[in-house]
């Protein structure tokens, strides 16, 4: 193996979150309804997705960070529903052309019902659950999403290998 990058993950709010996306407000907030959710194919689709905590590689540094997932057609918007989780992030403008771009990387721990939107073209990784337990989500995002899901290999492209450090 070679060079090691740990990445602190970070409590979740709506200010850390805003180079991503955006945190839903209440309809009374003056703030309501300046965000759009967006669907340039017009596949809008609500469902339930999960992940298990099997699903990624664990060291004892922390969770590996593999591959970084983007939707360039849709916004994506997500709820936890039953357990603390760790999700990493990237701008859409990061190519990941240089190990430089290991800077824009930002790890937050999700808590249940936490919600959050992601930007169009925003890299990112899990939600993954922290404990034993397979995460479940509430999701929003293009019924097509298979057909808009550009991924990168993020330690193949930097040649360095990302881990999340959690609480």
């Amino acid at each position: 193996m070679g060079e090691v990058s740990v990445l602190a993950a970070q409590p979740f709010s709506p200010e850390a979150w805003d180079r991503f996306g955006w945190v839903p407000v209440s309809d009374t907030d003056g703030r309501d309804g300046i965000h759009s959710l967006e669907f340039e194919w017009g596949d809008a689709h609500l469902n339930f997705i999960g992940h298990a905590p099997d699903e990624i590689e664990r060291t004892a540094d922390g969770p590996v960070v593999d591959r970084l997932y983007r939707h360039a057609t849709h916004t994506q918007a997500l709820m936890l529903v039953n357990c603390d989780a760790v999700m990493v992030v990237a701008p859409a403008t990061t190519d990941f052309s240089s190990s430089r771009d290991l800077e824009a990387l930002r790890a937050f721990v999700l808590r249940p019902l936490d919600v959050l939107v992601l930007h169009r073209g925003t890299w990112h990784w899990g939600p993954f659950p922290l404990g034993g337990e397979p995460l479940r989500m509430l999701n929003v995002q293009g019924c097509r999403y298979l057909e808009d899901n550009t991924s990168v290999a993020v330690e193949e492209k930097l040649g360095v290998r990302v881990v999340v450090r959690t609480p």
